[in-house]
Order: C-alpha cells, then sequence, then structure tokens
C-alpha cells in the first residue's frame, strides 16, 4: 500500500500532521493507499518555500519560462499511458475519458508556452511632447489552486501552466481522493527543469484550505468545485485580502427544439450526460424537451440506449462509464434517485441494484433516467453529480429559454435544432456563460476561457485563455519624459498632455 506525500520545494516530504486520509479504488471499493493530511504548519512551511524562489522565478525571461512548459508537454506526453492508468485507478472513469482529459489539460500548456507573446504589452510614443506611455504586465506572486476529484490532470492544468510561465510560484491543493497523478505532474515539471520551490502539492482537507485561504504570504487562490464551498472559498478569500476565481456547480440544460435530428440529440445527451458517470461540472444534466411530440420521441430513443450502456471497470476498454469515486458519493446519487420517484417524476431507467460480477463492491451505478420532471422537484433544481438525466417537457421555445434563465446557476447549456434563427436568439438570450449549438459540451479551447455565470462563479475571471493571463497577473502602466532642456515650472493641477 503507497503513501502520497506532499512534494515541496522539488521533492517529496513526508506528512507531520500525524494524520491522513484513505485512497480507494472505486471499482473495487478496496483501499490502495493513504495520503498525508497537512496542518497549519505544513501550509505554511510550503507557503515559505515557495515565497524564496519567487523572486528569481518572476524575473526568468519568459521565453525561457515557456521552454520548461514545452519540456513538460512532452514528458506528459512520453508518460500519457501511466498518468492515464493513475486517473482511471484512482477516480474510477475509464481509461479513454481519462485519455481526453489529459489531453484536454495539456491544450492549456500548449497556450501557456506562448508567454512571451501573451505578456506583451501596449506602447504609445508622445502621448505628450517627449512623453511616451507603456503597459506591462507582471506575477501577482504566490498562487494557491485548490481542485475537485473529477478532474486530477484537466483541472490543475487549467490554473498553474499559466501562473507559472506569468512569472508565479505555485501551490496545489489537490483532491484527497485521487492525489497520485497531481503528484506525479510535480515530479514531472522538476523533471522538465523548473526550480525548486515554483511549484509545491500540498495534500489535505479543509484544516489545510482555510490554512492558504488565510495565509498572508497568499496573493491569489483559484477553484474549482461545488458552489457552496466556491462562495465559502471566495468570501473567505478575498476577506483576507486574496485575488480570487471560485468556479462553482452547475445544472446544464440541453434544449431539444421539434426540428432537432433526435439521433444526434440522443448521442449527444447519452455522452454528455452519462460520460464519467455524470462526474463533471459541464455535464447535461437536465433536457428540455419542446412539445411532447418531440419529449415522447426522445424518450423512446433514450431509454433503450440507457439500458445498455456498457458499465464496468476503467480497464475494461468496452466500458462506456466506471463507477462513482466514492462510497459516500454512490449512497448520494443514490439518494437523489430515490426522492425523484418519491417526488412523483417518472423513472424510465433505474440504475440502482447494478451489480457487476467480480466487483460486487465497486461504488457501481448503472444509468438512470427520468421523464416528466417539474422544475420544483429537487432533482431537477440541485446538481446531482451523477449519471442521471432528467427530461423536462415545456410547451414552446420560449418558456425553454425562461426555464434556463430562472435556475440559479448558469454553468453550460446547449441547444439541437436546425433553425438557424433559433440557435442565434438562444446564443444571445440565454443567461448562461458557455453556450452549445448542437455541441452538447461547450468547453471552450484553450485559448478562450472557461467559466459561467450566476452562482456557477465567483470572482470577475474565468479559466485559461485570456483571463487566465489576467488573471494571474497585475497591470503595471509607466509614463515616462526624459529632460529636453525645457522646464515648465511646478505645476499644482491635475497633469494634462501637451
Amino acid at each position: 500500500m503507497t503513501t502520497i506525500h506532499h512534494y515541496v520545494g522539488g521533492k517529496a516530504v513526508a506528512g507531520t500532521s500525524g494524520r491522513q486520509g484513505d485512497v480507494f479504488n472505486p471499482a473495487t471499493g478496496e483501499r490502495t493507499g493513504r495520503v498525508d493530511l497537512a496542518s497549519r504548519a505544513e501550509v505554511d512551511a510550503a507557503v515559505k518555500t515557495a515565497k524564496a524562489a519567487l523572486a528569481k522565478w518572476a524575473a526568468t525571461p519568459p521565453v525561457v519560462r515557456a521552454r520548461v512548459m514545452f519540456r513538460f508537454k512532452e514528458l506528459c506526453e512520453r508518460n500519457a499511458d501511466e498518468l492515464v492508468r493513475m486517473i482511471s485507478a484512482e477516480h474510477g472513469k475509464v481509461q479513454s475519458d481519462a485519455k481526453g482529459e489529459l489531453q484536454r489539460g495539456l491544450e492549456v500548456v500548449e497556450f501557456a508556452c506562448g508567454i512571451p507573446h501573451l505578456l506583451k504589452g501596449e506602447f504609445s510614443e508622445n502621448v505628450g511632447t517627449n512623453v511616451d506611455s507603456w503597459s506591462i504586465r507582471q506575477p501577482v506572486g504566490v498562487c494557491v489552486g485548490i481542485t475537485p476529484f473529477n478532474f486530477p490532470a484537466m483541472v490543475p492544468m487549467w490554473m498553474f501552466p499559466i501562473s507559472i510561465a506569468c512569472g508565479n510560484v505555485f501551490i496545489l491543493k489537490p483532491s484527497e481522493r485521487d492525489p497520485s497523478t497531481p503528484f506525479r505532474i510535480a515530479e514531472l515539471l522538476t523533471e522538465a527543469g523548473l526550480p525548486a520551490g515554483v511549484f509545491n502539492v500540498v495534500n489535505g482537507d479543509k484544516e489545510a484550505v482555510d490554512a492558504l485561504l488565510t495565509h498572508p504570504d497568499v496573493a491569489a487562490v483559484s477553484f474549482v468545485g461545488s458552489t457552496p464551498i466556491a462562495e465559502y472559498v471566495y468570501t473567505t478569500g478575498c476577506a483576507h485580502g486574496k485575488r480570487v476565481q471560485a468556479l462553482g456547480g452547475a445544472k446544464n440544460h440541453m434544449v431539444v427544439m421539434p426540428d432537432a435530428d433526435l439521433e444526434q440529440a440522443t448521442d449527444a445527451l447519452m455522452g454528455a450526460g452519462y460520460g464519467s458517470a455524470g462526474e463533471r461540472c459541464m455535464a447535461i444534466s437536465v433536457a428540455v424537451a419542446v412539445g411532447n411530440k418531440t419529449g415522447d420521441a426522445l424518450i423512446e430513443k433514450l431509454a433503450p440506449r440507457v439500458r445498455a450502456l456498457k458499465v464496468g471497470p476503467g480497464t475494461d476498454p468496452d466500458a462506456e462509464m466506471g463507477p462513482l469515486v466514492t462510497g459516500p458519493h454512490f449512497e448520494k446519487v443514490k439518494g437523489y434517485i430515490d426522492e425523484g420517484v418519491r417526488e412523483g417524476a417518472e423513472l424510465v431507467v433505474d440504475g440502482r441494484g447494478l451489480k457487476l460480477q467480480g466487483y460486487e463492491s465497486g461504488y457501481f451505478l448503472g444509468g438512470s433516467l427520468f421523464d416528466r420532471v417539474r422544475p420544483d422537484m429537487k432533482i431537477y433544481k440541485e446538481e446531482i453529480f451523477g449519471p442521471v438525466l432528467s427530461v423536462v417537457r415545456v410547451d414552446d421555445y420560449d418558456t425553454a429559454v425562461k426555464l434556463i434563465n430562472e435556475h440559479e446557476y448558469g454553468n453550460g447549456t446547449a441547444i439541437f435544432t436546425r433553425d438557424g434563427d433559433a440557435a442565434r436568439s438562444f446564443a444571445s438570450s440565454i443567461q448562461v456563460g458557455m453556450v452549445g449549438v448542437n455541441v452538447p459540451i461547450p468547453v471552450p479551447m484553450a485559448f478562450h476561457s472557461f467559466g459561467g455565470w450566476k452562482r456557477s462563479i465567483f470572482g470577475d475571471h474565468g479559466a485559461h485563455g485570456p483571463e487566465g493571463i489576467h488573471f494571474y497577473t497585475k497591470l503595471k502602466t509607466i509614463t515616462s519624459r526624459w529632460p529636453t532642456g525645457i522646464r515648465a515650472g511646478a505645476e499644482f493641477v491635475m497633469p494634462v498632455m501637451r
């Protein structure tokens, strides 16, 4: 049984708090390792180590920082099979999905490799007589990333490559559920030539999070997780003077119009609703069927597909969906299905009670499909984060838009239609941060930015892309005049350029 330590100052550091957490294989339910949980003192030591590395790294030319990112990307690609196995073994997702996660993370690394261009400022000559003005972007300091269990490689890569490329130092507090991948990433960064202390991993629970949020030497905090915790991270971090971006939960709707290609829409809902066992903040968990005829046809196509889902361990190359991440999360998702039945929704496909031979102790739940879900039901209002798809029927397009706009979350949404007018109207009027037109999971590419609206995000900046550059840097504007032999004397009014 392995023990996952912290990674501080370019090397593994054993925990000293005396506290550890269990790491499980979700497919078998057996404990496979232990992870050290940091105390406040250990967090403080990690921050001190990072701060000591800051000045030299911030002064390193951006092109040199970019070369480290290039080497890191190459090492990740060379070790991709190992990273994929780690992700699948501790999270449970099928290996093909883990491979896709890694690829999307590395796209942000590719974006960060362009940092010499991305940090270029603006220059204006002669804003006044013999006066020039220009802007530069400089690192903010010690940055922190607090990341969830569902993407142990991709979500950290939304954060640290850009932060580090911008000249900051970074402390990652990954989920204690699947800590092996972040630790291995730290090793690969060191192998890529990143100086000791620039990137550190501190494992832990709320004690470690609170220590980071309140530490006086931490300048910026990035978070991805549930909305209640995102709000806590945001309010606590801001109260202690941090710059904070906190991405929260979601309830993503997909509108299926009467003119939609139903085969295409069904394929989209299967992948977006049940991929990664629904443990995605961009998963589609609500299909909004416009018209009863559309609803009937959609259920007719979805039901047999959901029943036929190939559920198995991540090591099974034929599996389409793996187990949920932990036993408690399994029980939570199962409880939502129970609640949906109690509330009167029509359970068309019941994923409860699934047992796989040889994996009876695993956290497997089959795909579940509800029809005739109402907006007042708990299974509609709350984020389930599991393989549960709800179909809500509405009479017309306007009601569908109103339904989505009135929901407290605004992370992602999609519309499936052949009607260009409907698609354009939807993209313009919907109160959601990321919109897909005949695209079920509209996660932006790395050179755009990721971020929802409403209670799906707290803070002013989204992740990666231009928003990431702005979050991890401070703007400085410089105005310069050199002596010309002409003196105008002291001026006591607001300076005006002449």
